[in-house]
């Protein structure tokens, strides 16, 4: 963690929070994370092969994933170098290169688009907007479940779209960002307990809860600073309260906290039972003495919560960077 990291990661969240991942660059070039994905997807192909035994797929998964983050590790090790002898122009480069891996804009205008949707479109609006974010059946999903849906992915994802980026770009600079993205990336791919990944992406599917560990906890504390921002004391002070205590109660080890986090700042509840692929999942709600009925306004002012929220995490960022400065 250095004094320019921390700089540089101050001007990537303020470019990400007014650029995002403008539709006429990334229709033309191909986003690095979708590198990153075919990358994967030509190593699944290769070395997740039905006839090798359960004990060799975990550990075919386990070299794969160490060689693509070892591949990480380098090649932002090399971008660092190269920027570091451009001068500011390096460090304008590699301000953008990070904020192309963090996902406040994007996420924000999706999750926006799904209240759009159920306010002009309807419920089958609002279904079509939610199916871009969410991997649930939408035709099961009702107007409320479309809210709760939309909401939950908007705190799931900004724990690690945006905060474990951050932590990992801070922490280790761009090896740690490229790394975790790769990651992030493997696991979104072939860390799923599905017959044709439970031995093959047991490795990503690991790694990527730890990772996301530090990220999860410091997302509660900024999801209850956007609360205050947004609603006020009351709303920050259960958004702690319900983190601390539902959790567990979801089946991911760190989606509970952004979760439940989320849910006390709104007073509603979420997660509980759900469809995937005409199968029900059943959870227990976070929550429970929530509002049953999750609403538009709901979601719109979780994305307020969102966003202040984001601007929290630039001022914990330029703090720490003054303190380490000071140093």
């Amino acid at each position: 963690m250095s004094t320019e990291i921390l700089v540089v990661l101050v001007a990537a969240l303020a470019l990400d929070r007014i650029v995002g991942d403008p539709d006429w660059l990334w229709c033309r070039l191909p986003h690095p994370v979708v590198l990153f994905g075919a990358m994967i997807g030509w190593c699944d192909r290769t070395f997740n092969r039905k006839r090798l035994g359960d004990e060799t797929l975990k550990v075919s998964g386990v070299l794969v994933i160490a060689a693509l983050l070892a591949w990480s590790l380098v090649c932002g090790w090399l971008l660092h170098w190269l920027f570091a002898h451009l001068g500011p122009f390096g460090m304008a480069l590699e301000t953008i290169l990070v904020a192309v891996f963090l996902a406040q804009k994007s996420l924000a205008d999706h999750v926006a688009r799904v209240a759009s949707g159920l306010r002009f479109g309807g419920l089958e609006g609002g279904r079509k907007a939610v199916s871009m974010i969410v991997g649930r059946d939408p035709e099961t999903l009702d107007g409320p479940a479309v809210c709760r849906a939309a909401i939950e992915s908007l705190a799931e994802n900004f724990s690690d779209g945006v905060v474990a980026p951050a932590f990992w770009y801070a922490v280790l600079g761009l090896p740690g960002l490229l790394a975790y993205k790769m990651l992030n990336t493997a696991d979104s791919m072939i860390g799923h307990k599905s017959p044709k990944y439970l031995h093959f992406g047991w490795a990503s599917a690991r790694l990527d809860d730890l990772a996301n560990v530090p990220a999860a906890r410091l997302s509660i504390l900024l999801i209850a600073a956007g609360a205050f921002f947004t609603t006020g004391g009351r709303a920050a002070r259960s958004a702690i309260g319900v983190a601390l205590r539902d959790h567990g109660l979801h089946r991911s080890p760190n989606s509970g906290w952004p979760e439940a986090a989320m849910a006390g700042a709104l007073d509603i509840r979420l997660a509980g039972p759900r469809i995937y692929s005409g199968s029900l999942v059943n959870e227990p709600m976070i929550n429970g003495s929530g509002r049953a009925v999750a609403t538009v306004g709901d979601v719109e002012t979780g994305v307020s919560i969102f966003y202040g929220a984001c601007t929290a995490l630039v001022l914990l960022s330029a703090f720490v960077a003054l303190l380490v400065s000071i140093a």
